[in-house]
């Protein structure tokens, strides 16, 4: 046999041992997501609808400075609950912690079973002045018009609460009676931290020695065009929230006239240093709680897409380039850098003698903040420039192996049985990770479907629920305080 024919054999035989070896993953990858269990929830919809537009009418709004808080909203806002859920008020344990943190127990029939917490925060972030004539409806009028709400809170995250609460309200008139002890606490000021909502609660818990198996939190929700390859709206519930830090780099040097300037500024060396660390970028890598969202949404995809992703371990450096090319996945893979402030001189022809700049990193999980510190000297490579890095580490990462995420997937997918429910990173901030600390999982999942239009109302302007929504957020907490007690 000549030789090129042997070689045409043995290529011929390595390509059908690979596309054999490519593609039994790809045909034999499981679907990770339970059968939905679809049950009657008649919510009174008339009921829910009028309480959640009540609640967006208090101006319950959170200000970086505390003295512009104003309690009397919060005082009327906790009034309105008690006269709105009576029910709820007398069959629960009702607690006010730091007097506008709300903490309800209701116990449990079996005590050595660890206790589930579902929590949210009524507190909202305030309108930008100038922009009031740029909303549809007035931002705190609880307008209801053709079936949707209107108003700050209604994304973020009134409907957290106010769902809660209706759903208590259901079970309580049904007559349900929870085998476990169940938590749910209410923050007044997660939208600035949470230190005396979120963090005083967790931490009085934490002295009276209660362990939640889950707390869930709002975070992710169900988004619809998310993963390309899926049809299906994804459900992303979040494992773990980034760290957010802040990296401060400052330079001091002799000024002088404009007239006669150095080779190199301080301007122009800070600017130097932002560039470098904008073209180097920190390590993408394909892990954690970004691999585990595709591995859940792998076997939903369409077969090319599913191929790629079922043989990560050959195409990784490839997908890996195609996350990069978008800003809301490169910061699934990576920790991110974001340059917010810069601040040098004052006249045109004068050099300035100092210079600085802000830069806010995003951190996954697994970096430190003297990972990050070392990561922008050793890019910068300029002994002059003093880099300060101050911030929070993210936050531990959530089991998806087991009971608790699986409570969270069965009940969502029995409110939206057309939903793939996966994991994922999550970016921004919430009260769940005051809770780590007294929980062995932490969870982050808002119950309703949305668009990326919707994300940007959540703090921006018109920001507004459809009635279905918010209704099938209800009968999702309804079926996790549920599933929760099987």
């Amino acid at each position: 046999m000549k030789k090129w024919k042997l070689f045409i054999l043995i290529l011929v035989a390595f390509l059908l041992i690979f596309i054999f070896v490519t593609a039994f993953p790809t045909m034999t990858i499981d679907s990770k997501q339970p059968a939905s269990q679809k049950a009657e929830i008649n919510i009174n919809q008339e009921e829910a609808v009028k309480h959640l537009s009540e609640a967006i009418t208090y101006k319950t709004i959170s200000y970086q400075d505390r003295e512009k808080f104003d309690y009397k909203e919060f005082d009327r806002f906790i009034d309105f609950l008690q006269h709105s859920y009576p029910s709820v008020h007398k069959e629960l344990d009702v607690e006010r912690i730091n007097d506008y943190a709300l903490m309800f127990r209701w116990e449990g029939k079996d005590q050595s079973k660890k206790p589930v917490g579902l929590t949210s925060h009524y507190d909202v972030v305030p309108v930008l002045q100038g922009t009031e004539e740029n909303w549809e409806q007035a931002p705190f009028s609880g307008t209801v018009i053709d079936e949707k709400i209107w108003g700050r809170g209604t994304l973020d995250d009134k409907v957290g609460v106010i769902g809660i609460l209706q759903a208590l309200d259901y079970l309580l008139e049904e007559g349900f009676k929870p085998e476990r002890d169940m938590y749910f606490m209410f923050g007044f000021d997660e939208e600035v931290g949470g230190d005396l909502g979120a963090s005083a609660m967790a931490e009085t818990l934490k002295e009276r020695g209660i362990q939640f198996e889950f707390v869930l939190d709002e975070g992710g929700a169900i988004v619809e065009n998310m993963v390309p390859g899926v049809k299906s709206p994804v459900g992303v519930v979040g494992i773990s929230e980034k760290g957010s830090a802040t990296a401060a780099l400052s330079i001091e040097g002799s000024g002088g006239h404009s007239s006669q300037p150095k080779s190199r500024t301080n301007i122009g060396r800070i600017a130097g240093a932002i560039a470098k660390l904008e073209e180097t970028q920190f390590q993408e890598d394909l892990k954690g709680p970004g691999e585990d969202l595709f591995e859940y949404v792998a076997p939903e995809m369409d077969f090319g897409m599913k191929y790629i992703f079922s043989n990560k371990w050959i195409f990784e450096p490839i997908i890996e380039k195609v996350l990069l090319q978008q800003p809301a996945s490169a910061a699934l893979i990576r920790t991110t850098i974001a340059p917010t402030i810069f601040q040098a001189g004052e006249q045109y022809n004068a050099l300035p003698e100092q210079a600085s700049a802000v830069i806010n990193l995003r951190l996954m999980p697994g970096d430190s903040l003297e990972d990050v510190k070392n990561f922008i000297e050793k890019t910068i490579d300029d002994e002059e420039i003093k880099v300060e890095v101050k911030g929070s580490e993210a936050t531990k990462v959530s089991s998806v192996e087991g009971e608790p995420f699986q409570t969270v997937q069965q009940a969502a997918r029995n409110v939206y049985d057309e939903a793939v429910i996966a994991p994922y990173l999550m970016f921004a901030g919430s009260d769940a990770k005051h809770y780590d600390s007294v929980s062995d999982n932490t969870y982050r999942f808002l119950p309703v479907q949305i668009t990326s239009e919707d994300l940007n109302r959540m703090h921006g302007t018109n920001e507004h629920i459809s009635a279905e929504n918010y209704i099938n957020a209800i009968k999702f907490y309804v079926e996790i305080i549920k599933v929760s007690n099987q």
